[in-house]
């Protein structure tokens, strides 16, 4: 859906008082939740791990140019060991990073679909990304984590979502105009990116 987040935000939003950074006292956990798909196969939504690198690859390795573009914003062939563990090793504080993966005990087991969010601390403004892989889509998991995503970034503070989405992504921004996201003009002058917002 997007390139990973933080490297960019909106302009901050007014507000009535100075907000106040997550810390880890209070830094909510993700709870796991099996589900069945669609189809019958069952998945794990949990928060990422650290360990996770090796199914985040693999999982990034199935996907097509395609789903790398939309996602990353430009053309990706691999992750390394560094960037992966970059990926999967998150500050809980300031992100939330949610992944359906294949059950324990899975051989090969693979992260099928991972939606981020990054929260800025001096705007509580979080910007999102998501990739679902193409075998799984069509099952009502975007709009799954999308939900879940927007659930915990709230419990962490944020009051906005936001993410820049290909223009030609038409899945994605009728997923975000489905779940009340507004979009505005092209994100920073490109006119391949359109940017959507939503209040949390």
């Amino acid at each position: 859906m997007a390139h990973v987040p933080g490297s960019k935000r909106p302009p901050p939003r007014a507000r009535h008082s100075a907000p106040v950074p997550p810390t880890a006292h209070h830094s909510p956990r993700v709870r796991s939740r099996k589900i069945i798909t669609k189809d019958g196969r069952p998945l794990l939504l949990r928060a990422i791990r650290a360990s996770d690198v090796a199914a985040l690859q693999r999982g990034f390795n199935r996907l097509t140019p395609d789903e790398v573009r939309s996602r990353f914003l430009h053309p990706i062939t691999g992750l390394s060991d560094e960037y992966a563990l970059h990926l999967c090793d998150v500050d809980a504080d300031y992100a939330v990073v949610l992944v359906l993966i294949d059950p324990e005990g899975t051989p090969e087991q693979e992260i099928r679909a991972v939606a981020r969010a990054h929260i800025d601390p001096a705007t509580l403004s979080a910007e999102f990304a998501l990739i679902v892989q193409k075998q799984f889509s069509g099952q009502g998991l975007g709009d799954l984590l999308m939900r879940r995503l927007i659930a915990e970034c709230r419990k962490h503070g944020a009051v906005e979502l936001w993410g820049d989405v290909l223009v030609d992504n038409g899945a994605m921004l009728e997923l975000c105009e489905f779940l009340g996201f507004t979009r505005h003009s092209q994100a920073h002058d490109d006119p391949g990116l359109m940017r959507v917002t939503i209040a949390i």
